[in-house]
């Protein structure tokens, strides 16, 4: 151990450590830096002269972490984003003290053997604990920066982003030993080969999908322009763009989030001009409504929803699907009783919007394609979350539509990070995945993860139509869902089980025995 290292140039090393891997998402996409971005801050972790610096140097590696991924919020939070960074990175503790626990010193095989599961394990606590939608959801898993490598897209189909992010843990773990602990090279060699192998088993061994059909499929994006448009004009402007679809044979025709302001009970000639445009283009329009409704609409429960909403040629078909998961501050302020003052320090909601309760299916007519397709409708963000999608698949959706708006966000990282989770969600479900967007980045992904045709980037405005291949069958993931989870925290646990039982037999935590009673000196007689 380093213990005369000086304690605040190390401790201050922490935070740019932990923001390296930031560069490995969309917009640099350096994937292949994910493979090293984690060896300096472990680096740093193993040489912690105590407990109690690495939980704090593990704390300012995660808060970096998180501050280098969403810097982007900046616009939108503002200061709020500084103490928000701190909170969530309180969750890199555990992975802190691990990597000390387990690389610091001269690590023997069996040390470093344990080292290239538990602290993979450690990982994953975190990312799972702030992927909770209150914390944020699970944005920046990293997994997710691995969206355009083939092979990590066929192990998705096999145990999700989780799967991806326990390997990338593990191949940094290793390369840290070599680097730094010698007679830790065999492990660590076999950790890296180990991962190499899944890999190439996977590849081999585990089918993709099978292209079962295919749907002709129209991405609308209003554009740049949708950012100053009103209400009015931007509907105008989706109107526009999707008059100059007729006759090229649609299946669908999908608008971004946002897209309508008002609701369609309340504005029967708004459904009635989407009803005239269905009957244009021969295709059902997937719409997204973003307005208040009242009582009698919603059953007693009014306010301001986000909802997909399907239109044919006679009007809304009345499948609507209700956003159930909402952004933090950005449609909602956690305990605004306590937190409503965020409002004043940056661009948080200043009214909730309301939730969904529960997922929908809609069925796109059989004069369209043909029987049998149904479309899982998400909206936004939602799209992070790989149980929404699973659930949806395992209920019969044979397309994933993604209905988005980053436009607070327009020229930051956000857009292209945002669109590249559609390629995570359709590789772990063997699903397309259409990400349309109100004002770019709109693209879409086929079953297996691969981008299909060129996307829309965030300066255009433009109605772009996509041959999407069907799949049918079902991946591994969507089986048998979150088994790594389940793996990772299982070894966690035995380890924590191991710990507390050495220390009880080591007598750590037992009191300490009373010392033997003084007994009178004895006089000697004469």
């Amino acid at each position: 151990m380093l213990s005369d290292r000086p304690r605040w140039w190390w401790t201050a090393a922490a935070v740019p450590a932990g923001a390296l891997p930031a560069l490995a998402f969309p917009a640099p996409s350096l994937w292949w830096f994910t493979y090293v971005a984690l060896v300096p801050g472990m680096l740093l972790l193993r040489t912690a002269p105590s407990g109690r610096r690495a939980a704090l140097e593990g704390w300012l590696g995660g808060a970096g972490f998180i501050l280098a991924v969403h810097h982007w919020l900046l616009s939108s939070l503002g200061v709020f984003l500084l103490p928000l960074a701190a909170l969530l990175g309180v969750l890199w503790i555990p992975y802190g003290l691990l990597v000390r626990r387990l690389l610091g010193g001269v690590p023997g095989a069996g040390r470093a053997g344990a080292a290239l599961v538990l602290v993979p394990a450690g990982w994953l606590l975190s990312e799972l604990t702030r992927s909770w939608q209150g914390l944020g959801g699970p944005w920046g898993l990293l997994g997710a920066s691995q969206w355009q490598v083939p092979p990590a897209l066929r192990l998705a189909s096999v145990g999700g982003v989780w799967l991806l992010s326990l390997l990338i843990v593990a191949l940094n773990c290793a390369v840290a030993l070599l680097i730094s602990a010698p007679p830790a090279r065999f492990p660590a060699a076999a950790g890296v080969t180990g991962c190499a192998l899944l890999t190439g088993v996977v590849w081999l061994w585990v089918p993709g999908p099978t292209v079962s059909g295919e749907l002709r499929v129209a991405v609308v994006q209003v554009g740049p322009a949708g950012i100053t448009q009103s209400v009015e004009e931007r509907f105008a402007t989706g109107e526009r763009l999707t008059r100059q679809l007729a006759g090229q044979r649609l299946d669908l025709v999908v608008w971004g989030e946002s897209s309508v302001g008002s609701d369609l009970s309340a504005r029967p000639d708004l459904a009635r001009r989407l009803a005239e445009l269905s009957a244009r283009v021969g295709a059902p329009l997937l719409v997204n409504v973003d307005a208040r409704r009242t009582a009698a609409e919603t059953r007693g429960a009014p306010g301001i929803y986000k909802s997909a909403v399907l239109v044919g040629p006679l009007g809304p078909t009345g499948d609507r699907y209700d956003k159930m998961r909402l952004v933090p501050f950005g449609e909602y302020v956690p305990a605004r009783s306590v937190l409503g003052w965020a409002t004043s320090a940056g661009k948080a909601a200043g009214e909730d919007r309301r939730p969904g309760t529960a997922p929908v299916l809609m069925d796109l007519p059989a004069a369209a394609h043909g029987a049998g397709v149904r479309i899982g409708p998400l909206v936004c963000f939602e799209t992070a979350f790989p149980d929404m999608s699973r659930h949806l698949t395992r209920e019969g959706a044979a397309l994933l539509v993604d209905q988005s708006s980053t436009a607070t966000f327009q020229d930051s990282w956000a857009p292209a990070q945002h669109a590249s989770l559609g390629a995570l969600r359709a590789a772990e479900n063997g699903r397309p995945v259409v990400h349309a967007t109100l004002t770019g980045i709109s693209e879409v992904h086929g079953p297996s993860g691969e981008r299909i045709g060129a996307p829309l980037p965030g300066s255009a405005s433009a109605a772009a139509v996509y041959d999407v291949p069907l799949a049918g069958g079902s991946t591994f993931y969507t089986r048998f869902g979150d088994w790594p989870v389940a793996a990772a925290l299982t070894a966690l646990a035995g380890y924590c089980a191991a710990r507390g039982a050495g220390a009880l037999r080591g007598g750590r935590f037992r009191k300490p025995a009373p010392g033997p009673t003084a007994r009178p000196a004895r006089t000697a007689r004469g």
